[in-house]
């Protein structure tokens, strides 16, 4: 895509040894966006995979003019990809996805459609998951505690499937394992938030990137984190004071005649 071309939506996703969802997923995206009058592109962050996936996206990227490819020079972590993306992107308003496939790019649609003056970003909730029993219990737990300490009521705010406009995240600055908040950095930026139910699909392929210890232990020093900046957040309202005007000098009306020259 050109670089001059107006981009209306940037579609990101980060990918770790990723190479038998890429090219699905990369279908999936022209399957949807290509027969839209909606000018995208698609920037598939590759978080240093050692799979195969990097060269899977090259090939892809000869044939999708609209796919960009970001590789970051060691693995960085989601968060971090999710930062290039961003740092990337060229759109009026963002969207999230994981790699996995296990988000539908399809419904992305959907959720642009409900931003408006009153809703700059939709959070997806994964209500029906495709998990197994005790992915399930994690999750659940995990939730209850991010609410309960982050004083929050999002459902799923872990999940990759979001859109925004740019503005709620455009120059903010991440630290790791921030993906699992954005909600509520969104929201304590002063933006409106709204969570709505989106499809949940088994993992076809490869196997999670995210282990007990970066699921629960980290996230909850995370969470730890964010409760700080919420509580430590400032604020206050303030206007700018102007001296008044110099009142006017009144003059004899003697003095306002001009002079008239003697010769």
């Amino acid at each position: 895509m050109a670089q001059n071309v107006a981009v209306e939506i940037s579609i990101i996703a980060p990918a770790f040894n990723e190479v038998e969802n890429v090219g699905p997923l990369v279908g999936r995206v022209a399957e949807v966006f290509t027969p839209l009058s909606l000018p995208f592109e698609f920037i598939l962050v590759d978080d240093c995979s050692t799979d195969g996936t990097t060269d899977a996206l090259l090939k892809l990227a000869g044939r999708f003019a609209w796919l960009r490819i970001v590789r970051l020079e060691k693995n960085s972590g989601q968060t971090a990809a999710m930062d290039a993306g961003f740092r990337a992107a060229r759109g009026k308003i963002w969207a999230t996805v994981d790699a996995d496939m296990q988000n539908d790019p399809g419904e992305i649609p959907r959720l642009m459609a409900l931003l408006g003056p009153d809703v700059d970003m939709v959070n997806g909730w994964r209500k029906k998951r495709s998990d197994n029993a005790l992915r399930l219990i994690q999750t659940k737990i995990a939730n209850s505690i991010r609410n309960w300490i982050s004083e929050e009521n999002i459902q799923d705010s872990a999940c990759s499937l979001k859109v925004y406009k740019r503005q709620c995240l455009d120059g903010l600055t991440l630290y790791k394992g921030m993906h699992r908040f954005f909600p509520t950095l969104v929201k304590m930026r002063g933006y409106k938030v709204i969570e709505v139910p989106v499809s949940h699909n088994p993992r076809l392929h490869g196997v999670t990137k995210y282990k007990f210890g970066s699921r629960v232990i980290r996230a909850f020093v995370d969470l730890l984190a964010v409760r700080w900046m919420k509580k430590r957040q400032l604020h206050y309202a303030c206007r700018e004071l102007f001296a008044p005007l110099p009142a006017p000098v009144s003059t004899p009306a003697d003095a306002m005649k001009p002079e008239i020259a003697k010769i």
